[in-house]
């Protein structure tokens, strides 16, 4: 099975940058790392958890209309590494971040229920 633990959460300064990593580990040997769906949700306090960004085994992206043009997913397969670059954060960015695997594609991006594995979330928070 497969293990996701997210880094790089913490406190910054509206229009600060942080880079969130979340490493995969213990995956089943018969199916390899590059060919999960990857994705990075986020959950606010007393809201639902929405899709920030997804990444497709060919590398195919999707990002949220609320973070286009500041928020960047990329997957470094040798690593087994999902990346989430924010940048230009906003307070409305706060929340808890979590990695998700599917092993086959969840459609439509924001599909929960389309993933297979989730990371324990790590806090993103950022003042005014």
């Amino acid at each position: 099975q497969v293990q996701l633990v997210e880094s790089g959460g913490g406190s910054v300064q509206a229009g600060g940058s942080l880079r969130l990593s979340c490493e995969h580990s213990r995956y089943t040997y018969g199916y390899t790392y590059s060919r999960y769906w990857l994705g990075w949700f986020r959950q606010a306090s007393g809201k639902e958890r929405e899709v920030v960004a997804g990444i497709s085994p060919s590398s195919s992206t999707y990002i949220a209309d609320s973070v286009k043009g500041r928020f960047t997913i990329s997957r470094d397969n040798a690593k087994r590494t999902l990346l989430l670059q924010m940048n230009s954060l906003k307070p409305e960015d706060t929340a808890m971040y979590y990695c998700a695997a599917a092993r086959s594609a969840p459609v439509p991006w924001n599909n929960v229920m389309g993933y297979n594995y989730w990371g324990q979330g790590t806090q993103v928070t950022v003042s005014s």
